[in-house]
């Protein structure tokens, strides 16, 4: 496929649609090369390309009808059980109400369930980067690539400790030379802004990359103004983007590889990978590193094989052709006032969207190895980040019918809404189907249900459920069994399964309070309440009980709340005791959780235990002669900084 054509940039675009900023007193910046990158309409008829890119799988219809089918198949499985329950003695409101909203839940997690079974299939086979071919060995690149790692109130050392692992990871490749490094910060506070510059004085003289740091004052648009009025000054200069998180790590060869797949499919618009989590500690950031470590890789795979060209983008970790980027993906602000209304918050899938409608292809890979990132310590910065998603991705509702996007791009959309509304929709099919308990009499055999041989049909139902919910899990164990030199990383068939045993009950417990939050945070949405711009909080030690019992105040209300009609039902409190419990006991939760030692005593008995991944790609990719370590600095300014990333521990060889 030829490459998609943008218009040459006239002083026109960049005056009225990026007017030059006042710079602060300090940056460091290179020479301005603008690239126009005008507003897009998502009301007005726009003729979207009618182009199937190089890269889109011959079989993706047969792929989608595929998941089609079997989702259908699940779902439709499914409701026999519930719709026999409430048809034997008529339909009544409230049955038909609960009947709907759990058909609208078992068809999302039937879907994935599908899509993780394609996954593990995919990767069983070793067909995980069959459609964009990733080199073993790329060559050095041809074009020119910028690294952009944007940054809002961050600790200053730990962000450019991870910018130096992947320069001297490109070092290292001999690779240095074809990268530029931006650090565009966003801060707000003046002290965050001090260490930014002090930490990069000291990163710019020893990076074997050019590096270079400028700081908004005009914080518009939050961080897609930031990329975007980076991309109107200086992105004419570069042929790709790497979008970075302030948690972000990537290998060199990971780099390289997306560069060379970049070059050879000029087609391609995106490329995101799927980035596992590291560096975790406490027993929260353990079991998500855990699930994305042993899991994620079979829902990336099954993601990916089955949107093919028209899949989606998460915000980092990615590669982006940097003037298709501006051709298509200039963003709107939406009608209305917040929260629905305003700059669009969730923007990466928009991004995603927008490129698709203009004719690129976006890929999402789970092949390559070498991408990292890090997560919250603990539930209530969990919560406190997921509330901003949750915002930009109720957005999408208004945005699924925007003009020209394809059928693919409307159904990532829905998804991503899907992710948050199921909490909400969660919480209202426990108390529509314990309201209709309330009409039945008191039946003991319910409490002994585990004795009781016999299956009702809601037994079945709450069976079948439970298999999809936990099924993605077992093949993530699946495809980690059939690898030996992975399963030994993974502390061997014992390690996996107590691993995933601790991995499902910790995650069952943590589920009705993440399910409380997330309806709280629904209804402050839905009143008005504007979610804002918070520092994310990415390392800490222990949870106060003032702060934890402040937070998790509405979830031991909640658990109050259930505790009512199990008064006149105490025949199912064993249902519902692994609800009622945990929101009871949220406090305690979510403290003994945020602990690093207690962490720690799980790993140390062999629970939670993860192959060890710092910053160096499993597989060699480039075999230049590496250049000289970083250079010293006068003082010793950036070795606390750098000094870790130097000499990562090795992955193991997967």
């Amino acid at each position: 496929m030829n490459k998609l054509a943008i218009r040459p940039v006239e002083r026109a675009d960049i005056q009225n649609l990026s007017p030059a900023p006042r710079e602060p007193d300090w940056s460091w910046l290179p020479e301005e090369a603008p690239l126009a990158m005008p507003r897009q309409s998502l009301d007005a008829a726009v003729a979207a390309r009618d182009v199937t890119p190089a890269t889109s799988p011959r079989t993706v219809l047969m792929r989608r009808l595929t998941l089609l089918a079997g989702t259908v198949a699940l779902a439709g499985l499914s409701a026999i059980a519930p719709f026999y329950l409430y048809a034997r003695k008529g339909w009544d409101p409230t049955e038909m109400l609960a009947f709907g909203i759990f058909m609208v839940l078992i068809t999302a997690i039937s879907c994935w369930f599908v899509s993780g079974l394609m996954g593990l299939i995919v990767m069983l086979r070793g067909r995980d980067q069959a459609d964009l071919r990733f080199a073993a060995h790329p060559g050095s690149p041809r074009t020119r690539t910028a690294l952009l790692m944007p940054l809002y109130n961050e600790d200053a050392r730990a962000s450019f400790a991870r910018l130096a692992q992947i320069d001297a990871s490109l070092a290292r490749l001999g690779a240095s030379s074809a990268f530029d490094i931006f650090v565009l910060s966003d801060s707000t506070k003046d002290e965050a802004a001090a260490d930014e510059r002090s930490v990069f004085q000291a990163f710019r003289l020893a990076a074997n990359s050019k590096a270079y740091y400028r700081r908004r004052t005009d914080n518009a648009e939050r961080k897609a103004g930031n990329l975007a009025e980076w991309v109107r000054r200086f992105g004419g200069a570069y042929e790709t983007m790497i979008v970075l998180d302030a948690d972000s790590t990537m290998a060199g060869e990971t780099l390289l590889r997306m560069i060379d797949a970049m070059e050879r499919n000029p087609g391609v618009g995106l490329i995101q990978t799927a980035p596992v989590i590291v560096k975790a500690r406490t027993v929260f950031a353990r079991v998500s590193q855990y699930s994305v470590r042993l899991y994620g890789r079979v829902a990336a795979a099954g993601l990916a094989y089955w949107t093919g060209s028209e899949s989606s983008y998460w915000g980092h970790n990615a590669i982006i052709r940097t003037r298709a980027f501006a051709g298509c993906c200039g963003l709107p602000s939406l009608p209305g006032r917040k929260p629905f209304g305003g700059h669009i918050l969730s923007h990466d899938v928009v991004e995603a969207a927008l490129l698709r409608r203009a004719g690129w292809a976006v890929h999402v890979t789970a092949a390559l190895d070498g991408s990292w990132e890090e997560t919250p310590p603990s539930i209530t910065d969990f919560i406190r980040r997921d509330h901003r998603w949750f915002q930009g991705n109720l957005q999408h509702l208004g945005l699924i019918g925007a003009k020209g996007l394809s059928a693919m791009s409307r159904l990532q959309l829905l998804m991503g809404c899907m992710a948050y509304l199921s909490s909400p929709l969660w919480l209202a099919s426990l108390m529509v189907g314990l309201f209709i308990q309330m009409f039945y009499p008191v039946d003991w055999a319910s409490f002994f249900y585990i004795l009781n041989p016999q299956f009702t049909p809601f037994m079945l139902a709450s069976l079948l459920a439970g298999v999809l919910l936990i099924g993605p899990k077992f093949m993530g164990a699946a495809l980690v069994l059939s690898r030996p030199a992975e399963l030994r990383a993974f502390g061997g068939r014992r390690g996996v399964a107590r691993g995933m045993a601790a991995e499902i009950a910790l995650s069952a417990i943590l589920a009705p309070l993440l399910m409380v939050a997330n309806t709280k945070a629904f209804i402050q949405i839905l009143s008005g309440h504007d979610t804002g711009w918070t520092t994310q909080q990415r390392e800490a030690d222990g949870l106060a009980w003032s702060d934890a019992l402040r937070a998790m105040r509405w979830q031991m209300i909640a658990g109050v709340a259930f505790l009512a009609p199990l008064c006149v039902r105490p025949d199912l409190a064993t249902w519902f005791a692994p609800i009622v419990l945990p929101l009871l006991f949220a406090a305690p939760i979510a403290v003994w959780t945020s602990r690093v030692r207690a962490g720690d005593a799980l790993a140390a008995k062999g629970f939670l235990v993860t192959p060890a991944q710092d910053g160096v790609s499993v597989n060699p990719a480039v075999l230049h002669a590496p250049r000289s370590p970083l250079r010293a600095v006068a003082g010793g300014v950036l070795a606390p900084v750098v000094a870790p990333a130097m000499v990562p521990a090795r992955a193991p060889e997967l």
